[in-house]
C-alpha cells in the first residue's frame, strides 16, 4: 500500500523531469504502480481510510509523483459519496480545450506540494483527452469543471510543470475577475 511518504515532495528534483513515452505491452512494474496510485487515490477519499492510514487526501496522481518518469496518470474522481470514476490513461494528451477558463475558489492543492499556497491557477472548463488505456487501446475523454482541472494538473506532471508554476509570484489573484470560480 502507497503511504503519503511515498509521494516526492515538490522539492525533489525528479518532478522537474519531462516524462518519456510509454510503450506496449506495460511493465509489470507500472501496472502495479498504477493499481497503487488508484488504491491510493481512493482511500485517500474515505475519510476513515484517509484517517486510518494517514493518507493526504487526493484526486489525481502522476507517475512522476512515484518518481517514475513514464506517461501515465490516474484520476479517482468522487462522483457522489463513496461512488467513484476511476480513469486510467497512458500518453494522454489534450486535444481540445473550452475557451472559457476557470479556477478552484479553495485554491489548488498537490499531494507533491504540503502546504498552503494562494493564488488562482486558471484551467480550461472543459478539455478532451486522448491517450491509451493499460492494454493499448485508443480512448477519449471528455471532461468538464473539476475533472477538467484534475487533468490538466496531472499532465502538467507529466511534462514537469507543479500547480504553483501556474500562480503568478507577484499578483496570485492576477485577472481573477475574468475566470469563474468552482
Amino acid at each position: 500500500m502507497l503511504k503519503t511518504k511515498d509521494i516526492l515532495d515538490e522539492k525533489n528534483k525528479i518532478l522537474r523531469k519531462v516524462s518519456k513515452e510509454v510503450t506496449f505491452p506495460m511493465d509489470k512494474e507500472d501496472l502495479k504502480n498504477i493499481d497503487l496510485m488508484v488504491e491510493y487515490l481512493t482511500n485517500s477519499q474515505i475519510d476513515a481510510l484517509a484517517e486510518k492510514y494517514d493518507l493526504r487526501p487526493g484526486m489525481g496522481m502522476a507517475a512522476i509523483q512515484l518518481g517514475v518518469p513514464k506517461r501515465y496518470l490516474t484520476i479517482v474522481h468522487e462522483v457522489e459519496e463513496g461512488t467513484f470514476d476511476t480513469y486510467v490513461i497512458v500518453n494522454p494528451k489534450i486535444v481540445s480545450n473550452s475557451l472559457e477558463k476557470i479556477y478552484v475558489e479553495d485554491g489548488e492543492g498537490c499531494l507533491s506540494v504540503n502546504r498552503e499556497v494562494d493564488g488562482i491557477v486558471p484551467r480550461y472548463a472543459r478539455v478532451t483527452v486522448e491517450g491509451f488505456d493499460t492494454e493499448g487501446n485508443k480512448i477519449s475523454i471528455r471532461a468538464r469543471e473539476e475533472l477538467a482541472i484534475a487533468f490538466q494538473h496531472e499532465i502538467d506532471h507529466l511534462n514537469g510543470i507543479l500547480f504553483i508554476d501556474h500562480i503568478d509570484k507577484k499578483n496570485p489573484f492576477k485577472d481573477q475577475d475574468k475566470y469563474r470560480a468552482i
